[in-house]
């Protein structure tokens, strides 16, 4: 990706997100390239995947099954009941469809953004955890050893995530995609 194309995807992002969501996703895209630079990944990819990340999270819940359902993504019972679940996967798609992006690794990266999975590619792990620990996001749990971590330790760092999140979903009485607890044992099974 050249340095036009990014600012043409930022550009349009700031169109299409709102306001709140469009400052997330410069957080996002700045930690995300912080991170590249600990862990020698490259730099553009980490820029571009974390400002595409939630390109699709502002499409109505509605419209995101319509377009899930037009170009035949996958759609499990569990995201047709929670339609906001289907905007990494289809972030996926737009980053290809709207944005032009071919490369795999952003794709994946885009597309694994919320549950994770087993065998994350370093580009995936960067982005789950700049989603994360972004210097907008003031509520997590943990959220300044988690910081901390993910400069020291990438894959402890995405254990520490990955157990939070699992306990604040199951705190709240929240359905949990499969997906998300099967990242956790692999991770949990491989790091400690």
């Amino acid at each position: 990706m050249k340095e036009n194309d990014i600012k043409k995807i930022h550009r349009k992002l700031e169109k299409a997100l709102d306001k709140k969501r469009f400052e997330h996703t410069l957080g996002v895209a700045y930690t995300a390239t912080a991170l590249a630079m600990r862990y020698e990944e490259d730099l553009k990819k980490a820029e571009v995947a974390g400002l595409l990340h939630d390109c699709a999270k502002c499409i109505e819940n509605s419209k995101k099954l319509a377009i899930c359902e037009k170009y035949n993504i996958q759609v499990s019972d569990l995201e047709r009941k929670n339609p906001y679940l289907l905007h990494a996967k289809l972030g996926g798609f737009i980053a290809m469809q709207k944005y032009g992006v071919r490369d795999k690794e952003i794709v994946s990266a885009i597309v694994n953004h919320t549950t994770g999975c087993p065998h994350m590619g370093q580009l995936d792990k960067i982005i789950y955890i700049a989603d994360y620990i972004e210097p907008y996001r003031h509520q997590a749990p943990h959220l300044k050893a988690i910081r901390k971590m993910a400069f020291l330790d990438i894959d402890k760092a995405l254990l520490m995530i990955l157990e939070d999140t699992l306990k604040y979903l199951n705190a709240l009485g929240n359905s949990i995609d499969p997906m998300t607890e099967k990242t956790y044992e692999y991770y949990k099974n491989n790091i400690q």
